[in-house]
């Protein structure tokens, strides 16, 4: 009978999705990545619907929006109730690993055996951008013992994660391997790549919406794309170790992020928006059931992606998670995606193929509410045009209908996802002048 497919979640922190060639970066930052779009399944619209750390990762094990695991902003911790990737594969046969940050427990380091998600194996920090730097990669293992692992912090990682691969290869594994890079180190609000990276990369090629936003891009978009470029080398060493013990073609592969990183250019931080530089995510799966599955066009969200590991095992789908597996054919598939966001602002934001529509709720704070039942039409931009989000059309006549009917599909994704009904305030209106939406462009 054939072993389980093995499972991996290369999981990285704060990556944009235009540092793919597939993209058309012209770096060559991502070979390894962009082989894997190419022989196997690539989201090519994919986005999370949390585009902050601790609120993604919490969709990401339990298949749930970030307000219905209560982690809807950093610094609130995942509680048992909640039950984690490890604990399905568990009940499937699967042993179950962990490498990296996990930012769902308690402040303070280390994690303790009843927040470690119910993994098997731990070697992890909560905030490892904390306990570690770029070439002291300081971690904990399951009974909180220090651990340091040598080297430059992503190939650390990467070498701890081929030890856990070559001691289980004689049983199905579910290995999730959580990168801190590319996030910027904290204390030094740097992007440290290895040494000698930075200067490659430095004065290159920025994306469009960098190009004209600007922010911190000039000082530190050289040291991400070298981060970027490691990660990627990583990815190869973890696949090359795989196909050395004869595994790589019953291993399922997701490489996949939290959020993107915007540089400053749409708040005083990183991240924490709903605009595509935030939201906008690389995915990419390989391996049993996914390879030469091709470009999927649809809409995949970052909670699609517990089901769709879980299919991809054999095991049955929670009937708790909120998102579907792409294995299913994507029949009915949904033309939009939600997105919640905290901290910066409590807002939402619905996005289709065509149009991207925010909305915040006004002088609330997300570090102390989750929701509201008032917010106010913050965006509107039509991504066909305007793909780098820099004309807000929010309160334009000519796109009055388009702002009613997403506040509509909006307002009807609260009530489903969060149980409660709200309210949208209507943009000032603003003159339109040339502009002209067609009736058929509407519901795009």
């Amino acid at each position: 009978m054939k072993k389980q497919p093995n499972v991996i979640v290369f999981f990285t922190d704060q990556q944009r999705w235009d540092c793919m060639a597939v993209y058309g970066n012209p770096l060559d930052l991502t070979p390894n990545l962009d082989r894997m779009a190419q022989e196997g399944t690539h989201c090519f619209n994919a986005f999370t619907c949390q585009p902050v750390c601790a609120p993604a990762r919490a969709v990401l094990q339990t298949g749930k929006y970030a307000t219905n695991t209560g982690v809807y902003r950093n610094g609130i911790p995942l509680e048992k109730n909640h039950k984690t990737l490890a604990h399905y594969f568990k009940q499937g046969g699967y042993t179950t690993g962990y490498i990296g940050k996990w930012h769902l427990a308690p402040n303070g380091e280390p994690v303790t055996s009843d927040y470690q998600g119910e993994y098997d194996y731990w070697l992890g920090s909560n905030a490892l951008e904390f306990t570690s730097r770029e070439y002291k990669t300081i971690m904990h293992d399951a009974d909180g013992k220090e651990v340091f692992l040598p080297g430059y912090r992503v190939d650390a990682q990467t070498d701890a994660g081929i030890r856990y691969i070559t001691q289980n290869k004689d049983r199905p594994f579910f290995l999730f391997m959580s990168f801190i890079e590319p996030h910027f180190q904290n204390q030094v609000d740097d992007y440290p790549p290895p040494v000698g990276y930075r200067e490659k990369y430095t004065g290159r090629w920025t994306p469009s919406d960098l190009q004209a936003l600007v922010g911190s891009t000039p000082q530190h978009l050289g040291g991400y794309w070298g981060m970027i470029k490691r990660l990627d080398e990583a990815l190869g060493r973890l696949t090359d170790a795989l196909l050395s013990l004869n595994m790589l073609d019953n291993t399922i592969i997701l490489f996949t992020t939290d959020h993107g990183c915007h540089f400053k250019t749409r708040n005083s931080e990183y991240k924490r928006s709903c605009h595509e530089s935030s939201i906008r995510l690389p995915m990419v799966l390989t391996g049993p059931g996914f390879d030469g599955g091709g470009r999927v066009q649809d809409l995949v969200s970052l909670v699609d992606m517990p089901p769709t590991l879980l299919a991809a095992a054999g095991l049955p789908i929670p009937a708790e998670m909120e998102g579907r597996s792409i294995l299913d054919g994507r029949k009915n598939w949904p033309d939009d995606i939600f997105i919640q966001i905290s901290e910066s602002q409590v807002g939402r934001a619905v996005r289709t193929k065509r149009w991207k529509y925010g909305v915040t709720a006004p002088d609330l704070h997300g570090g102390k509410f989750s929701d509201s039942p008032v917010y106010a039409e913050q965006y509107l931009y039509d991504l066909k045009y305007d793909p780098h989000e820099l004309n807000n059309l929010a309160g334009y006549k000519s796109h009055a209908e388009v702002s009613k009917k997403l506040g509509e599909r909006l307002l009807r994704y609260i009530e489903k996802v969060e149980g409660k009904k709200a309210v949208i305030t209507p943009a000032a209106e603003v003159a339109s002048g040339q502009k002209v939406v067609l009736p058929e462009e509407v519901l795009l």
